[in-house]
């Protein structure tokens, strides 16, 4: 029997690290190799196309690309709208534990974002952690941190200085083998330092916040897992100011949680919370249990997630009628 055909023909297991349109980057046996998707993946949902930090069944080549064969079952999966494309969603990361938030104690703080990022992760099925960056730079670490605790309770946050090592500590039970870290935020935020410290070693290129804007320059234009040498598994991001809501109405749910208890109390099962007799909600809001900002950013979240996928599913509608009509007109 020829060993080296046998080697040829059975299916491995491969992670995904990295993806440039058609060409992927895998993790396998320790090793960094090519890869190209079989055939029949073009003919799939986009969302069924491998992403970074996903798990694939593979044939090995180590002669030239392996073929991907097929996805293997996820644990979590995180998406948003394409800011480029109307309609159309991004599918960003899978099998991720923990997505830590990064957000820096200057002008790049953002309620709403932090919002927006923790309904993301909730949605997709990680863990959110709000990591606050640069507090040696901040007067009032503490007001930060309670207003993030605020947000959602299914939030953790952690206030850290990675330059001068001021809380690093805190994230230190996070660190263990065979745990999977993403870390989205805006560009100089502070990512890169944080990947940095938590290997140890200077694995990623940094840069400068901007004096006059406080915002900072990309030092990541692709998402790319990096595997740390005490078995963690990091993901890095490109930089992202702003995020939208599109087919994540769970997530959103999970961050309002207190909302939606307020809701089950309101006389009827439709109440919009704005004049109808009866609300909880409006009740709350008088009695300062629930502040009005927090009720409107629910409702604004809300509103556009339901927009956006609504307009995902028409979108989808006709790229699938499309895909129908040429793939009628092949065998004509």
């Amino acid at each position: 029997m020829n060993t080296n055909l046998k080697k040829e023909t059975e299916e491995k297991l491969a992670r995904v690290i990295k993806v440039s349109k058609n060409s992927y980057i895998l993790s396998y046996s320790g090793l960094e190799i090519p890869a190209k998707l079989k055939g029949n993946f073009y003919e799939e949902d986009a969302q069924n196309l491998p992403v970074v930090g996903d798990y694939v069944k593979i044939l090995y080549n180590e002669n030239g690309d392996s073929t991907i064969l097929s996805v293997c079952e996820r644990k979590s999966f995180l998406k948003r709208p394409d800011q480029s494309k109307t309609g159309v969603m991004q599918y960003m990361v899978a099998n991720v534990d923990y997505c830590f938030i990064v957000t820096s104690l200057n002008e790049d703080y953002s309620y709403n974002r932090i919002a927006r990022y923790i309904s993301v992760a909730l949605d997709g099925g990680a863990t959110p952690v709000v990591i606050l960056t640069k507090s040696d730079l901040c007067k009032n670490v503490g007001r930060y941190i309670r207003e993030v605790e605020e947000i959602s309770d299914k939030a953790r946050v952690h206030a850290i200085s990675a330059l001068y090592g001021i809380g690093l500590d805190e994230l230190d039970g996070y660190m263990t083998p065979g745990t999977t870290i993403c870390l989205m935020g805006s560009s100089g935020a502070g990512k890169s330092t944080l990947i940095n410290a938590l290997a140890g070693e200077e694995l990623m290129r940094t840069s400068e916040i901007r004096e006059d804007d406080d915002e900072g320059r990309h030092t990541t234009t692709f998402r790319k897992l990096i595997e740390l040498k005490n078995g963690v598994s990091v993901i890095d991001t490109p930089g992202m100011r702003e995020i939208g809501m599109a087919d994540v109405k769970a997530g959103i749910d999970d961050t309002f949680s207190d909302i939606l208890e307020l809701e089950s109390h309101c006389r009827f099962s439709d109440c919009r919370h704005e004049t109808e007799p009866g609300c909880a909600v409006k009740a709350a809001v008088a009695s300062g249990e629930l502040s009005a900002e927090r009720l409107m950013l629910y409702k604004n979240l809300g509103a556009e997630n339901t927009r956006n996928y609504a307009m995902k599913k028409e979108v989808s509608k006709w790229a699938k009628a499309y895909k129908k009509i040429n793939k009628r007109n092949m065998w004509d």
